[in-house]
């Protein structure tokens, strides 16, 4: 019975991963399918990699501080440990250890396309297994490759060739000042590149509060980071040497590279989930709130539509898990969804902003406070940009969401994450103490100027 399994988990990222893991560990015979690297994209092109490049470039930023607060310092540039540093932490896009590391959960790994042929059934490379419990849909996303007049005959980057990168182009444009494309701006013109976003928003970050993109926006302005908002491309060439692409309004840029950062493309189309009468229509797969999609199938990760995080993808993991094995637990709640924007300043934000509120009729009021006016902001001084801003629901008296931008914004987050998440009064986080000097003391500041 080799083609029969109790559960089948197609799409091993960092949710599919775990959940595979989970199942083998409780003792069921798990297939699980990848069509490329065991881990997804998270530990290959996205996540880790990205951040070590972002400590690489963030050392380089401090060291160049010196001369203001610790006398002198020569800096010199060198790409050559970032992308050694890359290939080790990627086992040079090698996932044998993580195929070893599932199979010794009791796992059976499969490389290959994995599609739903009918209830109960999967098909693997033309391979047909059975499968008696579960059918698990973990696909992630892709690069989505927008529309733009001549982009597909070019040599373009996407997040992947940014990561693999071995040298820095001496310029680069970044279409998309999304979360991805603002980190790799960055990281890239601290090495000595000439960066250009372009943005077809009013600001950078457009998802988060319009304070952070603006914030964003006169950082990256004093590093040399030029930021074109309310500009769409129109056309993209490339004459063999450089990249031109034509803005709406007639303008023209020019780089050796262009990086495609204009958010992710869910991959529906290969799941066969027609052949279960399930919707596909849409840009997500639409799950209840114990990730169950249909009778015997569930889905997690990306493709759900509630946030393309590694850590939505783990927490949808357990839920389903746990659901799968007929264990109790609590449904899923997006309520208070963290997430990190890992430039300098790093903005961390949760649960609704401003806007959001809102739009969800929620009677909002809201405080907020600049870093640089704290005392451990005066203290950091140079570097010391970024804000807290919390949005207040008037009526019951709790934060529906906040955001911490400026030093350490993803770990001030954490006591602003929990403040959402558990609704503690608001009046409860005022009568608080709030150690000093810290950053995130400026939270009993902001949460003072909700009165204003």
């Amino acid at each position: 019975m080799a083609n029969v399994v109790d559960v089948a988990v197609i799409g091993l990222g960092p949710g599919g991963e775990d959940l595979a893991g989970r199942l083998g560990d409780a003792g069921l015979d798990v297939l699980a399918v990848e069509r490329q690297l065991v881990g997804g994209e998270c530990p290959y092109w996205g996540c880790i990699p990205s951040k070590a490049m972002i400590r690489s470039a963030d050392v380089l930023a401090e060291a160049r501080r010196v001369r203001d607060l610790a006398g002198s310092a020569q800096v010199e540039a060198d790409w050559g440990p970032v992308a050694q540093r890359v290939r080790k932490l990627t086992a040079d896009w090698d996932d044998t250890v993580a195929v070893e590391r599932l199979e010794g959960r009791g796992c059976r790994v499969v490389h290959g396309v994995g599609s739903v042929t009918g209830p109960g059934r999967i098909s693997v490379s033309g391979q047909v297994y059975e499968v008696r419990r579960a059918i698990v849909l973990n696909p992630g996303t892709s690069a989505f490759i927008p529309p733009v007049d001549g982009l597909m005959d070019t040599p373009y980057w996407t997040n992947r060739e940014a990561i693999e990168a071995r040298e820095v182009p001496h310029s680069m444009i970044v279409l998309g000042g999304g979360a991805i494309g603002v980190e790799l701006a960055q990281v890239y013109a601290r090495f000595g590149c000439t960066v250009t976003v372009i943005e077809s928003g009013p600001c950078l970050l457009a998802m988060e509060e319009p304070e952070a993109g603006r914030l964003l926006a006169e950082v990256f302005e004093r590093e040399g980071i030029h930021v074109s908002s309310n500009a769409k491309a129109t056309a993209v060439a490339h004459d063999g040497t450089t990249f031109t692409v034509t803005l709406d309004g007639g303008d023209s840029l020019r780089a050796d590279r262009l990086l495609v950062a204009t958010g992710r493309s869910a991959r529906l189309g290969p799941l066969g989930l027609n052949s279960v009468g399930v919707d596909i229509s849409g840009r997500f797969l639409d799950v209840d709130d114990h990730l169950r999609l249909t009778d015997g199938i569930w889905a997690i990760g990306d493709v759900t539509g509630k946030g393309a995080f590694t850590h939505v993808a783990m927490y949808q993991a357990a839920i389903a898990a746990r659901d799968i094995l007929g264990e109790d637990g609590p449904p899923a709640d997006y309520r208070a969804l963290p997430r990190v924007t890992f430039t300098d300043p790093e903005v961390g934000a949760v649960g609704k902003t401003e806007k959001q509120a809102w739009e969800a009729g929620v009677e909002v009021r809201t405080g907020i406070t600049a870093l640089s006016t704290s005392s451990r902001g005066y203290i950091h001084a140079v570097g010391n940009e970024g804000f807290i801003k919390v949005v207040e629901d008037a009526a019951r008296g709790v934060l529906v969401g906040a955001t911490s931008a400026g030093p350490y914004g993803g770990e001030i987050l954490g006591a602003l994450a929990v403040a959402v998440r558990a609704e503690v009064p608001v009046a409860t986080l005022r009568h608080s103490m709030w150690a000093y000097p810290t950053f995130h003391r400026a939270i009993e500041t902001a949460l003072a100027d909700l009165d204003s």
